[in-house]
This record gives structure tokens, sequence and C-alpha cells, in this order.
């Protein structure tokens, strides 16, 4: 399965909190992927289709209402459903949206376990649904702190919530990779400040004050890619947003973003998001809110 699995690139950037990402369809489109940032993920007026996260695939019912972790395989795929009003709300928000210490503190231990248990992935109740599903829909109409402390407290009231059901096995969902480095971190701040022109990986390795062959395996041991695919994946993050957020070109969305070989850029997009950038954009524009 893992080999079928798409890596998308969210287009949240460092300065957003989250994103609402909301539409009625009649189908499921989207390939099975994964991504780095953390999904809250509202599925209504869907009996039939089809769930898959991580190792656990299941029909589901009329509504279903999941949290799923960072880089943990997802996808709803239509199968025996016939509706043809599905509603969909997805919530994304960067993993460390609560910094590790606020974590920590006892008020927060809930949403802390809660956060745990989505490396496999948590199933709602129908209760939880009912009390939960209009306050997500809702949430998109809100806007500044107002909106961070409602997705707080709903965050918190999930994670109070009894009859959850964790859907992968956790031999499958381990993750595997964690920064936990300075280093890393000193090299990705410096990669989303100069996404738009040349990044070498002389200059990067300079970054971290290790040798080129030294940091090539070190951020491949730390994060799971090469220096290539991680400045590509912050490029393309920078992609996506403009392409939602702006009216203009695909090539010089492209060429603002770093890329400068348009055959590779479309290459290189449609391996990582399973689409073209045109379909990217007639898919998503204008239905997402940013905050």
């Amino acid at each position: 399965m893992s080999k079928n699995v798409i890596r998308e690139i969210t287009p949240l950037t460092p300065n957003d909190c989250f994103t609402i990402f909301s539409r009625t369809k009649q189908e499921f489109d989207f390939p099975l992927h994964n991504h780095e940032d953390m999904e809250l993920n509202l599925v209504l007026n869907a009996a039939g289709a089809k769930r898959i996260v991580g190792d656990h695939i299941a029909e589901i019912e009329e509504q279903e209402l999941v949290l799923v972790g960072s880089n943990l395989s997802h996808g709803w795929f239509t199968h025996n459903c016939v509706s043809e009003d599905i509603r969909e709300v997805t919530i994304q928000f960067h993993k460390d949206l609560l910094d590790e210490k606020f974590l920590k503190r006892n008020q927060l231990s809930f949403i802390r376990n809660m956060f745990e248990q989505s490396k496999r992935g948590v199933l709602f109740s129908k209760e939880t649904i009912e009390r939960i599903s209009p306050r997500l829909l809702a949430l998109s109409k809100k806007s500044g702190f107002d909106s961070i402390l409602e997705l707080l407290s709903i965050l918190h009231d999930l994670s109070i919530s009894r009859d959850t059901k964790l859907l992968s096995d956790s031999s499958f969902t381990k993750e595997d990779y964690n920064y936990n480095s300075r280093r890393i971190e000193k090299v990705f701040e410096y990669m989303n400040n100069n996404f738009n022109r040349l990044i070498t990986l002389s200059e990067v390795a300079k970054i971290a004050n290790m040798p080129e062959a030294s940091f090539s395996r070190f951020i491949k041991k730390r994060t799971g890619y090469n220096f290539i695919d991680s400045l590509n994946e912050i490029r393309l993050g920078h992609v996506s947003r403009m392409l939602i957020d702006t009216t203009q070109s695909v090539a010089e969305i492209a060429f603002i973003c770093g890329f400068n070989n348009m055959a590779n850029f479309n290459r290189t997009f449609k391996s990582k998001k399973g689409c073209t950038p045109k379909e990217f954009r007639e898919n998503y524009v204008g239905k997402r809110v940013f905050i």
C-alpha cells in the first residue's frame, strides 16, 4: 500500500495556524496520501464510502469525524457511496501548533493524549459528531483570535469525548522521523526564507556547520528525505498557496517559487501531489480559509 501513497504538500505556511477546507461534492477524488500537518476531517452524507487510515480499511456510515496524525497515510474513496451531496470539512494544522512544553501542562493532558493517539487515527462517536459538527461547520465564519480559541475549544472537547476508536495498528503507524535537532530547524528556516532562489547543498551544509556528505546523510536520517526533496517540498508548499490565493499563471508562480525549468516543475508537482498545477487550482481555489 505504501508505494501508492502520495505525499501531499499542504499550503500552510509557517505563519499560519490552520486552514479550513469545506466543499460539497458527488465523489471522493483525492488519492491515498499523507502529509506533515495534522488533520481533522468531518464527512457527512457519505454512507458506503471507503476510508483508509494507515492499515485500517472500512466502509463508513452516514457521517464520521476522524483526527489523522502527522505523516499517517489516509484517504476517503467513493466505493459504494451513491450520495450526490457529500459534505466534507477538513481542518489542517501544524503538528507543533501547540508547543511541546505547553502540552505538558496538566490542563492540556487530554489534548496531549489525543495527539499521541492520532498517530494511529482517532474515530469519534456519533454522539460526539452530533455535538461538534455544527461548530466545525461554523468555524470558517470566525476570524482572527476568536477562530483560534474556538479551534482549541473544539480540540479540548474532542479530547474528553467518550467512545473513541483507534484505527490503525500501532506497529504500522510508528512515526520514524523526529527532527529534534536545532541544525535541521536552522536549515529549514533558511530554506523557507530563501526558497525563491537557487539554494545549494554546500550552502545549507554550511548553515548546519557540517561537511556536505555528512549533512546529506544527516538530513536523510532525521527527516526521511534528501536535501533536494526537502527543498522541493518547501517550494511546492508555497506554490500550492499561490495557486489558491492568486490569479498569477502557473509559470509565474513556478518561477517565483524557485523552479526555473517548467518541465521539471510540472513533473515534480504531479509526482508529489498526484495532479497537475491546473487541476490542483481548479479543485481547491476559493474553497480554503487560512487563519
